[in-house]
């Protein structure tokens, strides 16, 4: 094969058994690598149902055919298994070193099953694999596990681990890897720690074979130039990271504030990319074959929240900040720094901390239940929290919930900001209709990746959309949705659909993989992913019902701002999306589009 290695490993942590396997060529061409194909690995090997903090659920590790071929931007993997979150499928994106690592080790993806009765991690060291006792490494950070880890291995390996966060199965708990890169999103650290997996420790020797080896250079030369002519991936992101959005979706009036009861921050130039870049940056930092270094490396001198480290990128910029009411810049980068040694989603964690906010400001919980004013503003609050979230210390118990179940229990749920219980990102819904219909549609929950909105509706990439408009976002939405799907499956960053689109991508698979990725079959690659995650999610348990919002932003217009007035009105595109998709009225993917697919059972 090329692009692909053809091989699939897989560990029984129950059994300590570890075999070696073919990847079926016809299963990698339907659904391409990583994303497609750890779904499809995943909705074949276990019952959709299972308890997700449990010996039935897995977790696979899937690179992308491009993933370690020097494709401008292919250094990345995804982690897929069953969210304890939001008990749909999980898919989590991470770039570093650690996924091209894993690819020159020889393996498309691992599956990891069972359960071990003490802790172990895995080391895959050329054609050595083996499993060795962690139970000196548990309680360890990540940051000093991976220190621990290079030690006893090989100083060149690269490590993807959980931190206590994992290990103490918080449901934002992620897996980190080349310590500061992250695997984010919907727990997936969580299930790792269940399965009493601490890290999986790669050092590869192997190179990546292409198909065409001279067009596949062209074609990733002709990538690389849109690369360094698009403003947002050669200036805006190189300059200021990911942070340089906060002053533009700011101005837009879309950047949630206090537990997205307004949408203008009036602290957001304090936490800019802008302020970042002249108050804290050290360096800027790429992951592998990268020509973007969207990677922030930082160090705050302030005494009260002294450390150095990466980040805070958008997301935590604002999760952490703005949603808190916070606007102290040390503070922020200090919670965003925990977040990493302990292995959490600062999305996931920053939304409940501003929810328990909300709730304690509502006296809906009080100072004896959380220990300290947990008031919006509040900076050692927040950050105190952020601690004990991963630590599950005191209210942090609770916290570490996530936010749909804190306010559930509180008897308010209508004040968590999620759906499918997974909480929504740094774009209020209400400035930007697309971006509302993308949250409650998403696979995994709410979810600014699986087809960012943002792009058209703000930016103006690659056309611009009236962002209150709901006409036409419905088709916008699909055709995102299944182009992302194609771009995280094949092992490239999504950062790079800023600057090319699916006929640059089309043409690097094509010449990487020998298969005819054509734009219509890359496109239909990644419809036919999309619904296989929907079957999954339909046969857990998920309905239609779940394709909605928070009562806030269905009813609640913005205050203030550029989108003063506004609330998502996905009722006038919901109805559309199903339509359009091929499913029934009531969300269920047709026989006929099934068939179409190639996914009839």
């Amino acid at each position: 094969m090329y692009g692909w290695q053809g091989k699939v490993l897989r560990v029984n942590l129950t059994t300590g058994n570890i075999a070696t396997e073919a990847l079926r060529a016809g299963m990698a061409e339907q659904f391409i690598g990583g994303r497609g194909l750890g779904t499809k690995m995943l909705y074949d090997e276990i019952d959709p149902a299972a308890d997700p903090l449990s010996s039935e659920n897995k977790l696979i590790f899937a690179t992308g055919p491009l993933t370690g071929t020097g494709a401008p931007t292919g250094g990345r993997y995804m982690v897929i298994t069953k969210s304890p979150l939001t008990g749909a499928v999980a898919c989590s994106n991470s770039g570093g070193y650690f996924p091209s690592e894993l690819k020159f080790a020889g393996y498309d993806a691992v599956i990891l099953e069972g359960r071990s009765k003490k802790p172990v991690y895995l080391w895959i060291g050329g054609d050595q694999v083996e499993l060795r006792s962690a139970e000196h490494l548990w309680g360890k950070p990540t940051n000093e596990a991976d220190d621990l880890i290079r030690a006893e291995t090989d100083p060149e390996a690269k490590i993807s681990c959980i931190g206590q966060a994992g290990e103490n199965r918080v449901l934002a708990a992620c897996i980190m890897n080349d310590k500061h890169r992250a695997a984010g999103r919907s727990g997936v650290g969580a299930v790792m720690g269940h399965k009493n997996l601490k890290a999986v420790a790669v050092r590869g020797t192997k190179g990546v074979a292409v198909a065409a080896r001279e067009k596949f250079r062209e074609a990733t030369l002709a990538t690389l130039a849109k690369l360094k002519a698009s403003p947002v991936t050669s200036q805006g992101l190189p300059a200021y990271g990911t942070a340089v959005l906060v002053n533009v979706i700011n101005e837009s009036g879309l950047f949630p504030t206090r537990n997205f009861r307004e949408g203008v921050f009036e602290g957001a130039s304090k936490i800019s990319g802008e302020t970042i870049a002249e108050r804290i940056l050290i360096r800027k930092k790429a992951c592998f074959a990268c020509p973007i270094a969207c990677g922030r490396v930082t160090k705050i001198t302030d005494p009260q929240y002294a450390g150095e480290g990466e980040g805070p990128e958008y997301e935590t910029d604002w999760s952490l900040g703005a949603c808190c009411g916070i606007d102290n810049l040390a503070a922020i980068t200090k919670a965003h720094y925990i977040c990493n040694e302990l292995g959490m989603d600062p999305i996931s964690v920053g939304v409940t901390v501003a929810c328990a906010m909300e709730l304690y400001e509502s006296e809906v919980i009080s100072l004896k239940e959380t220990g300290c004013e947990l008031r919006f503003g509040n900076a050692d609050a927040m950050v105190d929290m952020v601690r004990k979230t991963g630590l599950r210390e005191g209210f942090g118990d609770v916290l570490a919930e996530g936010s749909y179940r804190l306010a559930e229990k509180y008897g308010r749920p209508e004040l968590s900001m999620s759906a499918k219980r997974q909480e929504m990102p740094a774009y209020d819904g209400r400035g930007a209709q697309g971006m509302g219909l993308q949250y409650a549609t998403s696979n995994r929950g709410a979810c600014h990746v699986r087809g960012y909105m943002i792009s058209p509706e703000i930016l103006g990439i690659p056309e611009k959309l009236d962002p209150f408009a709901t006409q036409g976002k419905a088709a916008w939405d699909i055709a995102f949705q299944n182009l992302t799907a194609a771009f995280d499956s094949s092992g490239i960053c999504l950062f790079t659909s800023f600057a090319i689109g699916a006929g640059e991508l089309s043409a690097m698979l094509t010449h990487a993989t020998g298969v005819d990725y054509g734009v219509e079959n890359l496109l239909k690659a990644g419809e036919r992913i999309w619904n296989l995650e929907r079957l999954f999610n339909l046969k857990a348990g998920l309905t239609s019902r779940d394709d909605t919002l928070p009562p806030r932003i269905l009813k609640e217009p913005l205050p203030e701002g550029a989108a003063k007035g506004q609330v998502v009105r996905l009722n006038e595109m919901l109805p559309e999306y199903y339509k359009l998709r091929g499913w029934t009225a009531a969300g269920r993917p047709t026989k006929e589009k099934l068939v179409e697919l190639g996914l009839k059972e």
